[in-house]
């Protein structure tokens, strides 16, 4: 087992592919570098993956954020000055905006010098995700939610310009630091929406000056500006030395239960943040590259590939005295995630064919999928994680089960999976992103296999990951593997897939609709957290699972290696702008 270490080892050194910046000592002292997927690029409205959002909230910020050290997660003012003033009603909040912020200097303001934020900018911003000439991601968090917003979306539908100076009843800026939002109805859920990435402040004049090009030149106030972008390889996250802090090491812990030792986590209390001057960020789609770049030095954190497993772990589960020696540590955390394969119910074969959903569900062979990931998941039960209310441990009525789906297929009008029609094998395709993803590729042909056992053909479809997308949001995949990443710690946020009004381009990748369910979502999503509402949670929940909208495939608990030189670095479930607590020695 070392000698294989030791020759993983020695192929790293000969890594050259990403080669090493141009860079002195003292800068690479105190940058970062981490791997990335391909992103579409740097629009907050825009962005519905990960990687896109955790790039943009290095460069923009929005009035809240989830606190990086409380437990139970919770929100803290980050533009805001604090926790917005609440109606006793639920529906208006009003928010007081930090004085002596500002945005990056860029040529899009006058003489190239950063201007001051004020409430009006996150007036823009929101009604820029309602503009229907946008084609925002992230109109789903907002749609029916905010007085007068749905109707300024629906001005903006013809082909002149969108009027940004049109009044929303719901949205004003009262004077320059003073923001009110209000609500069409309750929506509990409202101020975690706020602290996503959709949340952001964009300036106008940014928006106007570039155009499509936006995206590719983002103009924020957060503690890093894209200092370089070369796509598909490199981006450089430089700190932005006109950053005013909007959260000092010294306030935590804050409301929740972090204790002695978490105080102790900021040694660098009362230092200006970020502690770091750079984040290097690489694309990295293949994971051999990726270790044997950890190893060389290039990267300080690294995923665990199948592949490597038994040259990092013990049979314990524990990391090897031999990576110890090193300096290397290792962290291990859960995701709050469902990876899954969803269904297209727009598409005629699979969309109108309940048993074939349920055939497939069935023939899905969860120890073989377990072993594939090295015991590193568990099968997801339904579209609620374990950790979250609502889930329910004993509904499960499709269980791997190769006779049964085999008989669910006869039923479905497919004997023996040949299509009547053609007298053929049924053949369905799956569009797949990360295609260099080795470990990807294997958990597709694994997929493909338990396809064929059942007797169906399926056909692999890889995409770089915009494209992939792109399909995705045009409902143009039959089939597609794709995981949701909890926005907030609430059932709400993966229910929300569901929901008919927000199929694709909304998170509703799946384009499912059932009106019973609708129903139930438009009652849930006005209630305070309560058992009655965790029983609606439960109840949906055995909806989705009968339905088969998706197969519902694993949860991931996610092992980083980490070289001893990072500090600072908490696990967290919603890690959005939390690299500006980390720190290099």
């Amino acid at each position: 087992m070392l000698r294989g270490l030791s020759l993983l080892f020695l192929l790293a050194l000969c890594v050259v592919g990403c080669g090493r910046l141009e860079e002195s000592p003292a800068q690479r002292a105190n940058t970062l570098y981490i791997t990335t997927s391909r992103i579409r690029g740097f629009d907050p409205a825009k962005a519905a993956d990960v990687p896109s959002a955790l790039a943009i909230a290095r460069v923009y910020e929005g009035l809240l954020q989830i606190s990086y050290l409380d437990r139970p997660y919770c929100l803290e003012p980050l533009l805001a000055t604090a926790m917005p003033e609440k109606s006793d009603d639920g529906l208006r909040y009003t928010f007081h905006i930090r004085p002596g912020i500002y945005f990056s200097d860029d040529n899009c303001f006058p003489g190239g010098k950063g201007r001051e934020l004020v409430a009006e900018d996150f007036v823009y911003s929101i009604k820029r995700l309602a503009d229907r000439k946008v084609g925002s991601t992230g109109w789903w968090a907002f749609e029916g939610r905010i007085r007068g917003l749905n109707d300024f979306r629906d001005a903006s539908a013809g082909e002149e310009p969108t009027d940004y100076d049109r009044p929303v009843e719901g949205l004003r800026a009262t004077d320059r630091y003073t923001l009110v939002i209000e609500l069409t109805h309750p929506y509990p859920q409202f101020l975690w929406v706020l602290a996503m990435h959709y949340g952001s402040a964009l300036p106008r004049e940014a928006v106007e000056r570039y155009g499509e090009r936006f995206g590719s030149h983002p103009v924020g106030t957060g503690p890093y500006r894209l200092a370089h972008w070369r796509r598909n390889y490199r981006m450089i996250f430089e700190r932005n030395p006109t950053w005013r802090e909007t959260g000092r090491t010294d306030s935590y812990p804050t409301t929740g239960e972090a204790g002695d030792a978490e105080r102790g986590l900021l040694a660098d209390a009362g230092k200006p943040l970020p502690f770091m001057d750079r984040i290097v960020a690489y694309v990295v789609a293949d994971a051999a590259t990726q270790w044997m770049m950890f190893l060389n030095g290039q990267l300080d954190e690294s995923g665990i590939s199948r592949d490597n497993w038994d040259v990092v772990m013990d049979k314990h589960r524990q990391l090897l005295p031999a990576l110890r020696e090193r300096g290397i540590e290792m962290a291990v955390a859960p995701q709050l995630r469902i990876n899954y394969l969803g269904f297209n119910m727009d598409d005629p074969i699979l969309g109108t064919n309940l048993l074939l959903r349920r055939a497939i569900t069935c023939a899905f062979n969860t120890e073989e999928w377990i072993q594939l990931f090295n015991g590193r998941i568990r099968r997801a039960l339904g579209p609620i994680p374990s950790a979250l209310p609502g889930f329910d441990p004993d509904y499960v009525p499709f269980p791997f089960d190769l006779a049964r789906a085999k008989q669910l297929l006869s039923e479905a009008g497919y004997p023996d999976g040949r299509d009547p029609a053609t007298d053929r094998r049924l053949e369905l395709t799956l569009e797949l992103g990360s295609a260099g993803d080795i470990e990807a590729r294997q958990a597709a042909e694994m997929v493909a296999a338990f396809f064929d056992r059942l007797g169906i053909a399926l056909k692999l479809s890889f995409n770089n990951t915009p494209a992939y997308f792109e399909k995705l949001e045009r409902r143009q995949a039959q089939m597609f593997m794709l995981g949701w990443l909890g926005d907030y710690p609430d059932a709400e946020n993966f229910l929300q897939c569901f929901y008919g009004p927000n199929a694709s381009p909304g998170p509703n990748r799946a384009n499912y609709h059932n009106a019973e369910y609708d129903r139930l979502y438009d009652t849930i999503r006005v209630m305070d957290d309560s058992p009655e509402r965790t029983a609606l949670y439960a109840r949906m929940a055995r909806l989705l699972i009968d339905d088969c909208p998706w197969v519902f495939l694993s949860e991931p608990l996610v092992y980083t290696l980490y070289n001893q030189r990072l500090h600072n670095r908490k696990p967290h479930l919603f890690p959005y702008g939390m690299e500006k607590y980390y720190r290099l020695e």
